[in-house]
């Protein structure tokens, strides 16, 4: 398949052009300047989120499939008139359109992992997003296969939000974590994440939604611990008071951190076959992954 990724120099976008190319598949990037993210291995189109036009005419016949995995604009109708830029071209085709979504759309969970079917209470720094999904899947009416993706947090080649941790115990030396003691994270590794988006383009049904989670709920405070470790801070994790971390990062996001999840990954593996290497999200970062 020709696919024209979106976010393809990004931290999870990167990891999907990969393994779309290690899999036989032939990777179209979609960037802003042709010449500002220097020398890429796959073709480049240029085009930009807020230029409904550009991304129409990016979208061409010789096009198989189109992954979005770029970083929401924060404005909702940007967002929407991009996906709508995006899908046009591939309506009535049967092509797929795969969107990156997250599990902060789901809000707090409960003790037990919740599936795709769980309502949504998005945080406010998800506000939107909800509403973006159900855009995507509704063009599975249109002759679109539509798909949304739910990452859960994503860890692996020393970034993504559990590299805030290791940062947070070098500065101030002990490991940190905010929100309740037992607060919990559903976890993903960035080379399995990228693994079913490949899945999901090849094989995902119209209108169909998937959480991206290899492990349902993992305390925070171990997390913190291992990646503490990593960064050669070895005491004990320690709460970090939620108006500390909001004047450090950011109301909206320590929010965000502070939220405990469990959700399920399962369907995936079950019904497209997508098979995790990387399950101990806590092995990983103490080894500084």
């Amino acid at each position: 398949m020709k696919i024209l990724l979106i976010g393809a120099t990004g931290y999870i976008g990167s990891a999907i052009a990969e393994n779309l190319t290690r899999t036989g598949h032939e990777v179209v990037a979609l960037v802003r300047d042709a010449a500002g993210k220097g020398e890429l291995p796959y073709e480049k189109r240029v085009a930009d989120l807020t230029d409904p036009a550009a991304l129409g005419a990016a979208v061409t016949a010789d096009i198989d499939a189109v992954i979005h995995a770029g970083v929401p604009s924060g404005d909702q109708a940007v967002d929407a008139a991009a996906i709508d830029a995006l899908t046009a071209p591939l309506r009535g085709t049967d092509r797929a359109f795969v969107y990156t979504s997250g599990v902060w759309v789901l809000g707090a969970t409960g003790v037990e992992p919740v599936g795709e079917d769980a309502p949504v209470n998005p945080l406010p720094i998800v506000g939107y997003r909800p509403e973006i999904e159900q855009q995507v899947l509704a063009t599975a009416t249109d002759g679109v296969r539509a798909v949304v993706i739910r990452p859960g947090i994503v860890f692996g080649r020393g970034g993504g939000i559990p590299a805030l941790l290791g940062n947070l115990a070098r500065e101030h030396g002990e490991p940190k974590y905010t929100g309740a003691e037992g607060v919990r994270w559903p976890m993903v590794q960035v080379d399995d994440l990228a693994e079913l988006f490949t899945l999901a383009a090849e094989r995902a049904e119209a209108g169909s939604l998937w959480h991206g989670v290899t492990q349902a709920a993992v305390p925070v405070r171990e997390l913190a611990g291992a990646a503490g470790r990593a960064a050669g801070v070895v005491t004990a994790p320690a709460l970090w008071p939620l108006e500390e971390a909001a004047a450090a990062v950011g109301a909206l996001f320590a929010d965000a951190l502070a939220l405990d999840q469990a959700v399920s990954g399962q369907a995936a593996r079950d019904r497209l076959g997508w098979k995790p290497r990387h399950e101990d999200a806590v092995s990983e970062l103490a080894n500084g992954s």
